[in-house]
């Protein structure tokens, strides 16, 4: 059954289609008093604005309402009104099938994605020259691409089964307690199924800042030939703890990897964004599974950077490079 974007309400209907496809009517939540789910009028480009800018409802719309709560009236011969209810298990049964089948065509996409910049550092040539994809180069992308597989399912079966342990706990302390609370509506309507396109979704966020870097991406050296501006003021004048200055030259230009924070801090953080909304519970506890998850992810990354190193040339520091790249 879907649920209020705004209060998470078990809703039957999110809007009601008279006759023909354009003519619908937004159904109001009997909780909130709200519409129930606006985004069913929006466009992809909205959706997809939306969850790059990590909002709570568009999250809550894709995983639990999507291409569900239609009322469809028709008029008979008799002109009376006259509904078209599906039955509810196969409805179930149905999202179900197109949701595993969509994990697994943006798993593949964006795993796909996610392979091109960790192989990038194998390439000496700057970044303005084109690559030669010769047979070398597609063997060592395609291990590369193996092990990103192997990190990603690591990732998502880390955080699915910490989500279990997490959501079990829960549900045991609630038992023990005097006063039973309902569970809430997005409660209810949870399957593990979202677990892995919540993650998806969420790394839209990264792989957007990520395609930002591969236009706008800056260079220690020099910009067209020409000489790099001297800072106009100096660390050193400003702060004499060693603290403060070891701080701040983290933050230089040479030494701070946009990539790696875009990817494993920024991409964490959205995950557990995602995860927030969709397990429905204390932020401290997603950042738990999220560790969880990275822990596993690392493991893995361990276990298989000596045969990805194989194949970038056998050398120890591409290796070592790949595993800065993959481990949080």
């Amino acid at each position: 059954m879907p649920i209020c974007t705004n209060c998470t309400h078990p809703t039957p209907y999110l809007y009601t289609v008279y006759n023909s496809r354009d003519n619908l009517r937004l159904e109001q939540c009997s909780e909130c008093g709200s519409f129930a789910d606006p985004y069913v009028e929006h466009d992809a480009l909205t959706l997809w604005i939306d969850l790059i800018l990590l909002k709570r409802d568009v999250f809550r719309h894709l995983l639990f309402n999507r291409e569900a709560g239609a009322r469809r009236l028709t008029t008979d011969k008799s002109n009376q009104a006259r509904e078209n209810v599906p039955s509810l298990a196969s409805t179930e049964h149905h999202r179900e099938k197109r949701r595993w089948f969509l994990i697994a065509q943006l798993g593949l996409g964006l795993i796909a994605i996610d392979a091109y910049p960790s192989a990038s550092f194998d390439q000496d040539s700057t970044y303005d020259e084109v690559a030669s994809w010769n047979q070398d180069a597609l063997g060592g992308y395609f291990r590369i691409l193996v092990g990103c597989l192997i990190e990603t399912l690591g990732f998502h079966i880390g955080v699915t089964f910490a989500s279990f342990i997490v959501l079990h706990s829960l549900d045991r302390v609630r038992s023990f307690k005097r006063v039973q609370i309902a569970p809430s509506g997005l409660r209810l309507q949870f399957r593990y199924s979202h677990i892995p396109l919540t993650i998806l979704y969420s790394s839209l966020n990264k792989f957007f800042l990520l395609f930002l870097l591969t236009i706008w991406r800056p260079k220690s050296d020099s910009i067209g030939g020409a000489p790099r501006l001297a800072p106009q003021h100096n660390a050193s004048e400003l702060f004499t703890h060693p603290l403060a200055l070891r701080a701040l030259t983290l933050l230089d230009d040479d030494t701070l990897d946009r990539a790696w924070i875009v990817r494993n801090v920024l991409g964490g953080m959205a995950t557990g964004f995602g995860l927030r909304v969709v397990l429905d519970c204390h932020p401290l506890l997603t950042t738990l599974v999220i560790l969880a998850g990275w822990a596993v992810k690392t493991a893995l990354a361990q276990l298989v950077s000596g045969w990805v190193g194989a194949g970038l040339g056998g050398v120890s520091v591409a290796e070592e490079m790949w595993l800065a790249y993959s481990i949080p």
